[in-house]
């Protein structure tokens, strides 16, 4: 059984997979940012009341799925883990411990899409409409 969220007045269940990469796509996501990278992402998240569901980090980009509640936007909580695991990677690997203005580990925008209940079914409907509709104006020829 499908197991889903509250919150005062609502019951949700709102998932979404973001990939965003490192500026310039450089391949910059390798072993101790690697290590603390992932760890940062998952409290980033949580600070927002969202959950990484399941999560892949590439040399050159990261992949994630994430349950953020109805009551938050996809793009303040992109932008707030974004933003924040910049500044957490210049403190940790830049030596930097102020003036963190500009600081651009992230490359601009990323990529997202829902990820719905019945994913599957969808697709298989775009996948055999076409074939659907040629066998419906058969049917209809005959009559």
């Amino acid at each position: 059984m499908k197991e889903y969220q509250s919150l005062a007045h609502a019951r949700w269940d709102c998932k979404y997979h973001i990939v965003f990469i490192p500026k310039g796509r450089k391949k910059a996501i390798f072993g101790a940012v690697r290590k603390h990278l992932g760890g940062m992402l998952h409290e980033l998240a949580q600070q927002k009341e969202c959950k990484i569901v399941e999560g892949h980090l590439m040399p050159d980009h990261v992949h994630m799925c994430i349950s953020i509640p109805p009551k938050h936007s996809v793009s303040y909580v992109v932008g707030f883990i974004k933003g924040k695991s910049a500044i957490g990677i210049a403190r940790k690997f830049s030596g930097k411990t102020r003036n963190f203005t500009g600081e651009n580990f992230w490359a601009r925008g990323y990529y997202v899409s829902t990820v719905g209940l019945d994913e599957e079914m969808v697709r298989a409907y775009i996948r055999h409409q076409e074939s659907e509709d040629e066998r419906y104006d058969q049917l209809k020829l005959g009559m």
